[in-house]
């Protein structure tokens, strides 16, 4: 069994409601918050006490990506649309309205934009052009996650009527449809280093996908509510998962045996549901938000 040591370093404070996203900058010293009240927030892992306002919109944001290339951050605006962040200059530089819809998750790839949104749509926005390129219809229910295997060039995605559909990034096409979630799937991760996804839901289940053939490796009940959303770290040995129940868990990816649970009461973690988590590349601490409208940093000692 690995010994690991937890501190938690910092609790930031700042936003008045709910913090439903959070992403890693281009340079990944930074991060980025974004809540209920359509605040956007950086945050320097060097200094982390005083976050810097980027961007206030009028209704929620519960999705955030950024274009490392580029160095902009896109926001998504729900009910309107994408905000485009030029993080050089902390200025807007375009906005697109899409949808009328909530915008679940966004993910930058080359010249594309994938949004994903509240009536099972994905919208692929052209960066250099700004402008809306494809509709794709991929369910009647809730785009929630996803989730960019750049080495083969694929998309998952996970939807509120339990699937996982999987796409060509080169021509958009459809490749598998995989169901194994008996509720919504909200964590997707392919595995940097291995050729394995892995999804988590509202089940509480972690499953474990063999993307050679996308067949289900294995099975895990791991956590007692909603797995709200799962990241793994640079070298794709360790992944964490974080939930409705408060807590965040530590996953060995070798062979997916838990490893750490961080909880309120032994570390002092959140006391309501943890919607997003980050395993920062910067220093490898684990960064996460959560509905009681606080930021945690934790240091792992493995």
């Amino acid at each position: 069994m690995i010994k690991i040591q937890v501190n938690k370093l910092h609790t930031l404070t700042g936003h008045n409601d709910c913090i439903y996203a959070l992403v890693e900058g281009p340079d990944p010293r930074f991060f980025y918050t974004a809540s209920g009240d359509g605040m956007v927030v950086e945050w320097d892992m060097d200094n982390p006490k005083d976050g810097k306002l980027m961007a206030k919109v009028a209704h929620s944001v519960y999705a955030l990506e950024v274009d490392k290339e580029r160095n902009l951050l896109f926001i998504g605006h729900n009910f309107e649309g994408v905000h485009v962040i030029d993080l050089e200059n902390s200025k807007e530089l375009w906005s697109i309205k899409v949808t009328d819809q909530s915008i679940f998750d966004i993910k930058a790839v080359g010249n594309e934009l994938y949004v994903g949104t509240g009536d099972g749509v994905i919208i692929i926005i052209d960066i250099e052009n700004k402008s809306v390129k494809k509709h794709i219809k991929v369910g009647k229910k809730s785009v929630r996650v996803l989730s960019i295997d750049p080495t083969r060039r694929q998309l998952a995605v996970g939807l509120s009527d339990n699937s996982i559909k999987v796409f060509n990034l080169a021509d958009h096409s459809p490749i598998h449809n995989l169901e194994a979630h008996n509720n919504s799937v909200f964590a997707l991760g392919y595995a940097p280093n291995k050729p394995i996804l892995v999804s988590g839901g509202r089940d509480a289940y972690l499953n474990i996908w063999d993307t050679s053939a996308y067949s289900l490796q294995e099975s895990i009940v791991a956590h007692m509510f909603a797995i709200n959303y799962l990241s793994f770290r640079e070298d794709g040995k360790y992944f964490v998962t974080c939930s409705m129940d408060k807590s965040i868990k530590v996953w060995d990816s070798d062979n997916y045996k838990l490893l750490k649970v961080i909880d309120k009461s032994r570390y002092a973690g959140h006391g309501t549901s943890i919607n997003k988590v980050l395993w920062s590349s910067y220093n490898h601490h684990i960064v996460s938000v959560s509905d009681d409208r606080k930021i945690s940093i934790w240091e792992l000692q493995l």
